[in-house]
């Protein structure tokens, strides 16, 4: 039987996801911050309960997944992009293209 956890409150789990970015690379914890203060003030006003429900839901698993040490290896399988909206998508791939634009300044600094 599967366990549902309970909701973690926003503002409480906002805290806990960036004091975990401290243990993070600091490319990784740069971004992740910049990101994860984008997605919190963008939601803020979100008073729809399913959406609101969805947002902290992902952001909790993804806060167990960055306390596992689990991000390292991470990759979405074919079923989660699928359900991704296509905004979703387009924001993923920014994100992907600014962490290799930054690898690539940081290769360029050593």
């Amino acid at each position: 039987m599967n366990k549902v956890k309970p909701l973690i409150p926003p503002l409480q789990l906002y805290k806990k996801i960036l004091r975990e970015h401290k243990y993070l690379p600091q490319i990784q914890r740069e971004l992740g911050d910049q990101y994860v203060k984008n997605e919190f003030k963008l939601h803020k006003e979100t008073d729809n309960p399913l959406h609101i429900v969805g947002f902290l839901t992902s952001w909790q698993d993804y806060l167990h997944t960055i306390t596992q040490g689990k991000w390292v290896e991470g990759s979405l399988s074919k079923d989660v992009l699928g359900k991704m909206s296509n905004e979703q998508i387009g924001q993923l791939y920014e994100l992907m293209k600014e962490t290799q634009h930054k690898n690539i300044i940081k290769g360029n600094e050593c």
